[in-house]
């Protein structure tokens, strides 16, 4: 299963039990509309974690969300921290923009909903959900920013996860399904599972 976001729906299995009832969300999922009925099939059946980003390196833990919150969360500073300010950014706002330069250099725009503001510094803590929810409800334009951190949740892992190492991992909502690395530099047993948070952001 890729559980991608970009659908729009939480999870692939989500997503199919809706497409039964409606066929032509197929055209919502960019691997449907690349390999076919086939394709769809495949995402639904392949229920087993396979540890390899779509460009076949090995990652150690998928990070997933909060069961109160939509995605992972991501810490990040636009590139003029004043924009925060300048365009009143508030905690439950769809913003959209880009992670540019050394932390991460994805070349996907992000979009998701804001959960924490600090205008003293400029700091975004959002939950970064996939494109459906702006192309809905409009959103805020951040241009270019640097990833900070990402939080979350580790429910099964390929190793030990620890803290003071940097880990390979795929946030839960990747649309292009490559690895991550950060160090940990949290954890915490809960109920929900293991809470993780991983600063020094890089892809690949």
């Amino acid at each position: 299963m890729k559980d991608c976001g970009g659908c729009g729906f939480g999870t692939c299995v989500e997503f199919y039990e809706k497409l039964k009832e409606n066929p032509d969300l197929s055209k919502n999922c960019i691997y449907i509309q690349r390999g076919g009925e086939e394709t769809k099939e495949k995402i639904v059946k392949n229920s087993k974690t396979i540890w390899k980003d779509s460009l076949g390196r090995e990652f150690d833990f998928i990070l997933d969300h909060f069961p109160e919150e939509p995605a992972p969360r991501e810490t990040i500073i636009p590139h003029n921290p004043l924009l925060t300010r300048e365009m009143d950014i508030k905690a439950g706002e769809i913003i959209i923009g880009r992670p540019l330069g050394v932390s991460c250099g994805c070349p996907v725009t992000h979009s998701g909903i804001i959960t924490d503001v600090d205008k003293k510094t400029g700091v975004i803590v959002w939950c970064v959900t996939g494109p459906l929810t702006p192309r809905q409800d409009g959103f805020k334009d951040l241009g270019y920013y640097t990833a900070l951190a990402y939080e979350g949740l580790i429910q099964e892992s390929r190793c030990e996860i620890k803290i003071g190492m940097r880990h390979f991992f795929l946030p839960r909502r990747c649309m292009l399904q490559w690895r991550h690395s950060g160090l940990v530099n949290y954890l915490n047993c809960t109920p929900a599972g293991l809470q993780a948070r991983l600063e020094g952001l890089w892809i690949g």
